[in-house]
């Protein structure tokens, strides 16, 4: 089905290859949010990365000449702290692998970290990860703690290339305990759910832009939104086509909103 951008009426947008990449801004993206305001339509900002706060995502759109409230701001680790809190009761003891996003996101929802009792092991991508710390979270998990990853991208890119992401971590405990984490992040519809409700939007109506195929595209299309990417990110246009899923391709967010502006004359 192709994309019709006049039945658009929110977006969410992924960041890291869409907005940027690394340090540097990627072509048309203060001029497109201008264009949404104008236009009166609703946007959000969905990522996977659980390393940072919500405040730290805000501040960084801001100066970059973005718009954006902390409401708009959609992590891995927010989503994450939803999906428990509607699952478990407030003070029920974690145990958590991951950085200063997700440990926020759960404390903000009541949740205490304790690694003797914890009922729940969380699991967010870790830049100073240890051994020690996947024992502790494989005893637990096999003393019976439920076991639930932010996301599962199995990469994180950086400045010198792709690393290993939370999915390797999740890998490494599943093969350790035999247990299947539950997953919240992209493509996962528990991300979608939250940004949804947050945009007071329909989802066939909704469109995601994202420069990943495996989590930004089959996540909104499986949640029943409409799916653009950008090729600013990790995916080449050979490869999307070859794929097949994305409902319309970008150069970059710039050839997005020309395409936006002629569709709605």
């Amino acid at each position: 089905m192709a994309l019709d951008l006049t039945a658009i009426e929110a977006v969410a947008f992924d960041m890291d290859g869409v907005l940027w990449r690394a340090d540097q801004v990627l072509p048309g993206v203060p001029a497109l949010f201008e264009f949404l305001q104008g236009e009166g339509i609703p946007y959000a900002f969905v990522t996977n990365n659980s390393t940072r706060r919500v405040e730290a995502y805000v501040e960084r759109l801001r100066g970059l000449g973005i718009p954006a409230r902390p409401e708009q701001v959609i992590t891995s680790a927010v989503a994450t702290a939803d999906y428990i809190s509607r699952r478990y009761a407030p003070e029920t003891p974690v145990y958590i692998i991951g950085e200063d996003g997700i440990r926020s996101a759960l404390a903000e929802r009541g949740f205490r970290e304790d690694a003797r009792n914890a009922q729940l092991v969380v699991v967010g991508l870790d830049f100073a990860v240890t051994f020690e710390k996947f024992k502790t979270a494989t005893l637990l998990i096999r003393s019976g703690a439920d076991f639930i990853g932010t996301n599962g991208d199995r990469t994180f890119p950086t400045p010198e290339g792709l690393v290993p992401g939370n999915g390797a971590l999740l890998a490494l405990l599943q093969t350790a305990t035999d247990v299947k984490p539950v997953v919240v992040g992209k493509p996962e519809p528990v991300m979608f759910e939250v940004a949804l409700q947050r945009l007071g939007s329909v989802a066939e109506r909704t469109l995601m832009v994202g420069d990943r195929i495996e989590t930004d595209i089959a996540g909104a299309l499986r949640a029943g939104w409409r799916a653009a990417l950008v090729l600013t990110g990790t995916t080449t246009r050979e490869q999307a086509l070859a794929d097949g899923r994305a409902e319309a391709i970008f150069d970059s967010l710039a050839t997005l909103q020309s395409a936006w502006e002629a569709a709605r004359r």
